[in-house]
């Protein structure tokens, strides 16, 4: 059974602010590979709005609401996750692979781990 979510968990020596720099291509990856790259004036805005979270080393909201494919910020931890929202499949193995390579780069220390059990009430 594929995967539904794929999980990033920063590590001591790690923080929100550190994503900064490499957000955009985070997004723009998770973005791509499920096929759902908004209009650029909806990009931008959405880029902005979790940047200046991230730039100021808090939570971010989020991303887009209403999405096949969502990034997470959960509240009660320093994670982001990328969770599949749709009976459409979107191969979270490659979002996991490319957003990883882009951590690594960016010497940002984390984890991965890989969910299929996560319940959410999707009304």
């Amino acid at each position: 059974m594929a995967k539904t979510s794929v999980h990033f968990i920063l590590k001591d020596g790690s923080d929100y602010k550190d994503l900064a720099p490499v957000f955009q291509d985070v997004l723009m990856t998770v973005l791509r590979t499920a096929d759902q790259v908004p209009e650029e004036e909806e990009f931008t805005m959405i880029l902005h709005l979790n940047l200046d979270d991230l730039e100021q080393n808090r939570k971010p909201e989020g991303y887009i609401r209403k999405a096949r494919v969502r990034i997470i910020f959960p509240t009660d931890r320093k994670e982001f996750y990328v969770q599949s929202y749709s009976a459409k499949y979107v191969d979270l193995s490659v979002i996991k692979n490319k957003v990883t390579e882009i951590l690594k780069v960016a010497g940002i220390k984390f984890d991965v781990t890989e969910d299929d059990d996560i319940k959410f009430d999707l009304k």
